[in-house]
């Protein structure tokens, strides 16, 4: 039996498992309770729990400032809770002081920036003081206390966090303390402001474990830091209540689990598929978000996705606060969520963190995350995902939201490696993949964490994109307007380090080392870091490129190049599906347009080789030409429409008009076509039979080489000739000889005939001179 209510305390005194007594706390519940996890460095237990209960348009009467927070959807969701448990590693690396010693330990309260609801108050000890009463109020001259802060007794402590102020007010307090006698003189008035500035607000609550500590002062400076960080980083005009604590107990009173360094207990909404969608694809503020949205998919991948109830409500939806200090939820539950800090841990307060302690504002900040928006389905009963889900690849264009393989965090469809999620059972899978300790990328999400590191959630860390593309919106950048204003023209600034030249907006944004590439044009050349000697002309040249020694002129050329490098894109969309395809060139209208990985093709004239993706080492010149080719590779086609058929044969020459498919044999590989040859006449006194060697050299006669078995003048070893191929080529030779013969025995006739007619005629001269020839005459010689 319920006992009668009571009036509620002020949020800062009120009891660690304060419990309001309502027909909510008979609800059936169900929980779904996944394993508890061991491993060195940090763990997770994941606990969800989904309450029947439907929230209507009354629910929305809690204490933050709803009028503000531009609530679009007034349907009811389904009311859920979710568990986040962080541990520590087993081993004896890092020794855990017991309770009793780490309350001993009081530490220094280092500087702490204001936040748009709170501020630190600080003041000197007094020798001999047993505590001290704070006074807060808008008036120098104390005519007025800011509510509950009216000799508050703060303990025996060197400092406050003062919680729900208005921002960009100004506010004075005073201490005095007090001993067994009574209190003594005030302090000096002090002042402090609140940030002026409008967007998120977080309202920290503090219950007894951390009030009631003699580090507490500690603790709240560390929390209000962490607070401070993130009302930094975005603008959504909301409040997110959160309890914290410092026990070794969970909000419902159990211990804590063995090893366990922090917990978060917080509120979910389960949203149909189609309304989460909508409300996240209209809250695009900024370049991640765009990036985000376009990756989203076309059809559900769950019936519903559960955002947080601080999520949801930046998107716009009627998610309020739903929990209790005992962890429970249901209607008029005021908090958000609740972070608790383990108080038998080995944490620091303060930084630098000495290497036996863990840091505490990183473990808040995990926390924290948990709380407005983090975490997957993977390791729950649910099958709906959760927000984080939605950017779950594997590869690009390959989504997994499974804990086999490969799984990272990607807005761009999987092109972009952010970071990689966890996929070790023993820590959180929604948490980032994590190497040995000490760590190189100690990031605050990371699933286990090591002594000694500490980082925080930035703009551009892992944590700050995440937290920008599920629907919270960072703040600097601009909110689109209907009207926008239009700016003048910057005059052109060719001032950057590293021979670089950078015109247009977002123009070479992410660049880092890279040297000497020109980027002109809408984001051309906007993801490249550490790429050389690119040059991206026109809107979305090289968007996405980090390779070396491109150039891409022309609308969307070269697009989606990641890695590829030494291309050369001329044209509206040439190459402009290209991946890691390496040495191609691509001139004209659509040319090589479809390319992905081929490498060293030649493309000249308007939708060339448009349709290859992965075929290499071809040059197709003219327009259309290798059109219908895929994935053939080593052809030569030069012509309009040249090799236009050729959809599987490999390696054809084709010079002319040719389709490249024969009208008999079909598509053939190692073929030569050369248009207009057959059926056209030429000059019977000039023609000769042309004869080809197996280099492929035309030629009218043969001729012994000097070395007919070594390789070709252009270095490539001649191919073996099809028998059929070589039979033809016999048979015409033999036919050429039986040509030559008969023409040679000709001559001899000719040349015999002539012999004999000569013969004859040299006879007749013989007879002439024996009849001409005078008689002997004899000498006789006298004494």
């Amino acid at each position: 039996m319920c006992a009668p209510s009571q009036p509620i305390p002020p949020k800062a005194l009120r009891p660690p498992f304060f419990k309001l007594c309502s027909k909510n706390s008979r609800l059936n519940w169900q929980f779904f309770r996944g394993k508890t996890m061991q491993r060195p460095g940090f763990s997770i237990t994941g606990l969800i729990v989904f309450v029947g209960a439907a929230l209507s348009l009354a629910a929305l009467a809690v204490d933050s400032n709803a009028s503000a927070e531009n609530i679009v959807s007034r349907a009811p969701f389904s009311l859920g809770a979710r568990t986040h448990e962080t541990r520590k590693e087993r081993t004896a690396a890092v020794q855990s002081p017991n309770a009793s010693e780490i309350a001993e330990e009081i530490e220094a309260v280092s500087s702490v920036p204001p936040t748009r609801a709170s501020f630190m108050a600080k003041w000197d000890k007094v020798s001999g003081a047993n505590g001290y009463l704070l006074d807060v109020s808008t008036s120098e001259l104390f005519s007025d206390y800011v509510e509950g802060y009216h000799d508050l007794d703060v303990g025996n402590v060197s400092g406050r966090v003062v919680t729900e102020l208005r921002p960009g007010t100004t506010y004075y307090y005073r201490v005095r303390p007090y001993t067994a006698n009574g209190p003594g003189s005030y302090s000096e008035v002090t002042s402090a402001t609140t940030v002026p500035t409008t967007g998120l607000t977080i309202h920290a609550t503090f219950d007894s474990s951390i009030i009631g500590n003699p580090n507490a002062a500690a603790i709240e400076a560390m929390i209000n830091r962490a607070i401070a960080i993130y009302e930094s980083l975005f603008n959504d005009p909301i409040t997110i209540e959160i309890l914290y604590r410092y026990s070794t107990t969970a909000p419902d009173g159990s211990p804590l689990g063995q090893g366990t360094l922090s917990r978060s207990d917080y509120t979910v909404y389960m949203v149909s598929w189609g309304t989460f969608i909508d409300v996240l694809s209209a809250d695009a503020t900024t370049g991640n978000d765009n990036l985000a949205n376009a990756s989203l998919p076309a059809n559900p991948l769950s019936t519903n996705i559960t955002p947080g109830s601080a999520n949801g409500r930046a998107l716009g939806l009627n998610t309020p606060p739903a929990m209790f200090a005992d962890g429970t939820v249901g209607d008029g539950g005021p908090y958000d969520g609740i972070v608790t800090i383990n108080s038998a841990s080995a944490f620091q307060f303060t930084r630098p963190i000495s290497s036996d302690s863990y840091d505490a504002q990183r473990a808040t900040e995990h926390e924290i995350d948990e709380v407005i928006g983090f975490g997957s389905r993977l390791g729950t009963n649910s099958n709906d995902l959760r927000p984080q889900d939605l950017f779950s690849w594997s590869s690009a264009g390959v989504r997994n939201i499974t804990s086999s393989g490969t799984r990272y965090f990607s807005i761009n469809g999987g092109v972009t490696n952010i970071v990689n999620f966890n996929q070790d059972s023993d820590g959180d899978f929604g948490d980032w993949l994590s190497a040995a300790c000490p760590q190189a990328h100690p990031y605050v999400q990371n699933a286990f964490i090591c002594p000694g590191q500490y980082s925080d959630v930035a703009a551009t860390s892992p944590e700050g994109i995440n937290l920008d593309v599920i629907g919270y919106n960072l703040s600097g950048t601009p909110t689109p307007t209907p009207t926008p204003i239009p700016t003048p023209t910057p005059p052109l600034d060719v001032c950057y380090p590293n021979f670089t030249t950078a015109e247009g907006c977002d123009a070479l944004n992410s660049l880092t080392t890279g040297a000497g590439n020109t980027a002109l044009g809408w984001r051309s050349l906007f993801f490249d870091t550490t790429g050389s000697f690119n040059t991206g002309v026109g809107g979305g040249a090289l968007v996405l490129s980090n390779g070396s020694s491109n150039t891409a002129v022309g609308a969307a050329a070269l697009l989606l190049n990641t890695t590829g490098s030494n291309n050369t894109a001329i044209g509206t969309d040439t190459l402009v599906f290209n991946d890691s395809g390496a040495a191609n060139t691509a001139t004209g209208y659509f040319a090589l347009m479809n390319n992905t990985t081929g490498g060293s093709n030649t493309a000249i004239g308007s939708e060339a080789l448009t349709a290859n993706t992965s075929g290499t080492n071809n040059t197709a010149i003219g327009n259309l030409a290798l059109q219908s080719s895929v994935t053939t590779s080593d052809h030569v086609c030069i012509g309009g429409q040249a090799g236009s058929g050729l959809t599987t044969a490999d390696n054809n020459i084709i010079i002319g008009h040719h389709s490249g498919v024969h009208s008999v044999f079909g598509q053939e590989s190692d073929r030569c076509f050369i248009d207009n040859i057959h059926g056209a006449p030429v000059s019977a006194a000039t023609a000769m039979t042309v004869m080809v060697d197996s280099d492929g050299r035309l030629g009218t006669f043969t001729m012994d080489g000097h070395d007919p078995g070594g390789f070709s003048p252009n270095g490539i070893r001649p191919q073996a000739i099809p028998d059929a191929a070589k039979q033809a080529m016999l048979n015409r030779k033999v036919q050429n000889l039986q040509a030559t013969v008969t023409e040679q025995q000709q001559q001899i006739e000719t040349l015999t005939a002539q012999l004999k007619e000569q013969a004859a005629q040299i006879q007749k001269v013989n007879d002439q001179l024996e009849m001409h020839k005078s008689a002997p005459k004899v000498i006789a010689n006298k004494p």
